[in-house]
């Protein structure tokens, strides 16, 4: 018995592991350097085009929620190619926070079917004023007194004529 234990010792040891290769990775050539300038004006044009077509559905999108969610004094500002932060900005009112709360979700929930993914929402736990970035379209909805407090319009209206 001593024996076959030390036959067994002995070929575990004397297994040799086949040596495990590695895989060659071809290495990428740097890109070459080209003005950021050059590259970013024809897809910027490229980009107005389909986005304009797009934001006038989030716009519409947008506008039917709030007008089912019964989403008072609707003010929409076209901004277009004069801001860079969105095509249009929709200020609304709620009654209560839990109104505005609703809403904010249920143009969450537009967006997604359009194919918004990951639309921002801020202000939800309180509810006073909620903003929806939805990308080409801002969405600030209020509870009256804080509109009439910060009031958006009047400088979004002004901003949008220079």
């Amino acid at each position: 018995m001593a024996k076959a234990k030390a036959n067994v010792k002995k070929t575990a040891k004397n297994k040799v592991k086949s040596p495990v290769k590695k895989k060659s990775v071809a290495k990428k050539s740097a890109p070459a350097k080209t003005p950021v300038k050059k590259v970013l004006k024809p897809a910027a044009k490229t980009v107005a085009k389909k986005s304009s077509a797009f934001a006038e559905q989030l716009l519409y999108a947008t506008l039917k929620v709030l007008d089912e969610r019964q989403a008072e004094d609707i003010v929409t500002i076209h901004l277009g190619d004069r801001h860079s932060v969105a095509d249009y900005l929709v200020i609304a009112s709620g009654r209560a926070t839990r109104q505005i709360a609703a809403m904010a979700d249920y143009l969450r929930e537009a967006f997604e079917t359009l194919g918004i993914q990951k639309a921002r929402i801020e202000g939800l736990p309180e509810a006073n004023w909620v903003l929806v970035d939805g990308g080409d379209i801002i969405v600030h909805l209020f509870r009256p007194e804080v509109r009439h407090y910060y009031n958006l319009e009047t400088m979004w209206a002004e901003r949008a004529k220079e």
